[in-house]
Order: C-alpha cells, then sequence, then structure tokens
C-alpha cells in the first residue's frame, strides 16, 4: 500500500509500478508469442535480461513507496526514463523503428505532460525522438516478418496504449487537479490566518484602550443612581445599563486572558448540553429582548472541547439571529455517532442570492457593522474541524448550522 507520506507523486508512482507490471507481463506473452508460435528467432538473451532488470527495478520501486519520504519531481521523472530504456533495448533486438510496438514511445511522453512540469516534459520529448531516430539506423533487423504481422501489431500497440492512457494518465491528471486545488485552499487559509492574526492584535489593543471608558461609564451610572434614588423607572434604566456595562468587562477580561492561547489543548470537556446552555445564558444577559425556545434530545449529551472562540463564535451566530428576529429564534442541539449539530433558526428576510454567495467573508456585512462576525464564527468553528451552513427557512427566516466533529 502507497504509504500518504509519498506526497502528490506517490500516487502516480504507484499507477507507474502497476502500469509497469502490466507492461512486463505484455513484453513477455509477445517475445513467447512471435519466437514460438510465429518462429522468428529473436535474441532472448539480452531481452529476457532486460525485462528481468524491469522487474528487480520495480521490485525497488514497491520499496520506495514505503518510504516516508516525498517522491520528487525528479524522481519521477527518472522513473520514467528508466522505462524508456528499456523499451529501447528491446526494440534494438527486435526490429528497431520497424518494429510495430515503436509508438509506446509516446506514453511516457503523455505521462510527463500529465504528471511534470514544463521541463521535464521537453526533456522527455527529446529523449524518446532521439531513441526514435537512433533505432532508424542502428538495430538488429527481424526476419520473416509479413505485412499483416505488422499491421496486428500496431493494432495491438494501439489497445495498449488507449487502455493505459484511459486507465492511468487520466487518474494522474486528475490528482495533479486536486494537488492543485489542495495548494490553493492551502494559500486561502494561510491568508485568512493572516487576516485573523490581524484582527487578534487588533482586538487585543482594543480591549485595553476600552477599559478606561467603561470603568468611567460604570462610575457614572453609580453617581447618577445615588443621585435619583427614588426614581424607580431610571433605576431599572440604570440597572439594565449596568449589567451591560459589567458584561462589556467580563468580555474584555476574559479576551486578554486568553490572548494568545487560543489553541483547542487550552478548553476543558463538558457535557454538549451544558456547553450550550452556559451560551444561552451568557447570550441571555447580553440580549435581554430576545427571546429563543431551545430542544434537544433526552439523552445523555456527549463531551465537546468548551474553548472559548467556540463559545464566541456561537454567540456570534446567536447575535445575527437575534439581530434578525429577536422574538422568534429556535435552537436544536442534536447529536450522532460522528458528529454535534447546533441549528440556529430565525424568522428574518432570510438570505439573497448574492449575499449567501458572500457569507463569511471578512468584512462583508448587510448590517451596519464590519461584517467580521460570522467570518471569525467561521473560522473558529473550521479550525476545530466543524462547519458552518447558512441557507433560507421554509416559510422565511434562515438557517444556520453548526457541525463540529465529536472529540474521540
Amino acid at each position: 500500500m502507497q504509504n500518504p507520506n509519498t506526497g502528490p507523486l506517490g500516487g502516480n508512482l504507484e499507477r507507474i509500478f502497476v502500469m509497469r507490471n502490466i507492461a512486463i507481463l505484455a513484453q513477455c506473452l509477445v517475445i513467447a508469442f512471435v519466437h514460438r508460435v510465429l518462429a522468428i528467432p529473436l535474441p532472448l538473451l539480452p531481452m529476457g535480461l532486460a525485462i528481468l532488470f524491469s522487474i528487480l527495478v520495480n521490485l525497488g520501486t514497491r520499496y520506495r513507496l514505503t518510504v516516508a519520504c516525498p517522491v520528487t519531481e525528479a524522481e519521477f521523472f527518472f522513473q520514467l526514463l528508466f522505462d524508456v530504456t528499456i523499451l529501447t533495448l528491446l526494440l534494438y533486438f527486435s526490429g528497431g523503428s520497424t518494429n510495430p510496438f515503436v509508438s509506446l514511445y509516446l506514453i511516457p511522453l503523455i505521462i510527463s505532460a500529465a504528471a511534470l512540469s514544463r521541463r521535464y516534459t521537453w526533456a522527455m520529448a527529446a529523449i524518446t525522438a532521439t531513441c526514435y531516430t537512433l533505432l532508424m539506423k542502428h538495430f538488429v533487423p527481424l526476419h520473416q516478418q509479413t505485412f499483416m504481422l505488422h499491421v496486428y501489431a500496431m493494432w495491438m500497440t494501439f489497445a495498449f496504449s488507449t487502455f493505459l492512457i484511459a486507465s492511468f494518465v487520466v487518474r494522474m491528471g486528475e490528482s495533479i487537479r486536486e494537488r492543485d486545488r489542495l495548494l490553493a485552499k492551502a494559500r486561502e487559509e494561510a491568508l485568512r490566518s493572516e487576516r485573523i492574526v490581524a484582527l487578534g492584535t487588533l482586538a487585543a489593543g482594543a480591549a485595553h484602550e476600552l477599559g478606561t471608558p467603561l470603568a468611567t461609564m460604570a462610575l457614572i451610572c453609580e453617581e447618577i443612581e445615588s443621585e435619583h434614588a427614588g426614581d424607580a423607572a431610571l433605576g431599572r434604566d440604570l440597572a439594565i445599563l449596568s449589567a451591560q456595562i459589567g458584561a462589556c468587562k467580563r468580555i474584555l477580561t476574559g479576551l486578554l486572558a486568553s490572548a494568545g492561547d487560543a489553541r483547542a489543548e487550552g478548553g476543558r470537556m463538558a457535557p454538549a448540553d451544558e456547553f450550550l446552555e452556559g451560551i444561552l445564558d451568557q447570550w441571555q444577559l447580553m440580549r435581554p429582548s430576545a427571546f429563543p425556545s431551545c430542544r434537544k434530545p433526552e439523552r445523555p449529551a456527549p463531551m465537546i472541547l468548551a474553548e472559548q472562540t467556540l463559545s464566541q463564535a456561537i454567540l456570534n451566530l446567536l447575535n445575527n439571529a437575534a439581530d434578525a428576529s429577536p422574538e422568534n429564534i429556535e435552537i436544536e442541539l442534536d447529536w450522532d455517532d460522528a458528529e454535534i449539530s447546533i441549528e440556529i433558526r430565525d424568522r428574518g428576510p432570510g438570505l439573497a442570492p448574492e449575499v449567501a454567495a458572500r457569507v463569511g467573508e471578512p468584512f462583508f456585512s448587510t448590517k451596519e457593522g464590519f461584517g467580521i462576525g460570522l467570518f471569525l464564527a467561521n473560522a473558529s468553528i473550521e479550525r476545530m474541524g466543524g462547519q458552518v451552513h447558512l441557507f433560507n427557512r421554509e416559510g422565511g427566516g434562515a438557517v444556520t448550522r453548526v457541525t463540529l466533529p465529536l472529540v474521540k
């Protein structure tokens, strides 16, 4: 079995190994058929030694695939160059360029074009063209070769080539495209990580700066409350305002305490239902005007990594739902053997097609804000192996579904 640590070209090298086995078997059958059935004399010793050498190299290739070391383009190219060398030796002892199997030179060239860079492809083109040219003058001629035999052999070459191209070369091209897709995804994630680091730096600075105005507001609230102790209506408003200021202080304190330690190892294990209840309690203090309903299964909940970044991500999603329809929010928790699912449903205007296409992009928002809440929620949840899906709800509104893998 191929070692996944052999890199993107490891899968293509394994296909080369399989193709070489097929080629060795085909070479043995063709030589036996030509020598025994058609009674055309062939230099069996040098041709047999070439095939034996090919078998030994292929055994070494099989061992190479078990070594945890990435396959480089140069290594892959020399594997193909070995096949070209063996093919040239076999053609030299069996008619050279007059052998109908000479068009098999196209196979390594096609593989190079599908799996390697331009310079290796041009190098393979030059080598195969040179070998073909040399075989036009330097070869051991075949005797008793008929025109019909040549035609049948050409048909066999064509059938064998089409089989290899359809079965292996197309897969090689697909693996290269998959590698490019993964590289593009890695670049995108790196860019997103840079933005998150920049936002974290700004957030830490803002947290330090906001401490002073919050302390001033808390002091003024206390003074107003003491001066107007007999005004019950004003007292209720001041109590709400003081609670909100206290919530802001707690958020900033938690942000500063966890700055630079947002790794998953810093979390604690907790039942999923208790974790969600804690988030909802905190959210109700922040959004007293919201009226959510929460449903969960009546069975023991699995454990979840109760990390502060995850709590903040879910709080951001709850705030988005409350901004859309604070009076009608439904929250449902569920799980199976593989993952935990949290759905947040609202009865707001829903998602327009152009908005759905850009949801989660940094600094994109349909509200009066900076548009980073959903972006950070996406980043935090995806970092833990989860996903965030947003889609429109039947009857109006939107659904935000958070899925998280179970902690093993």
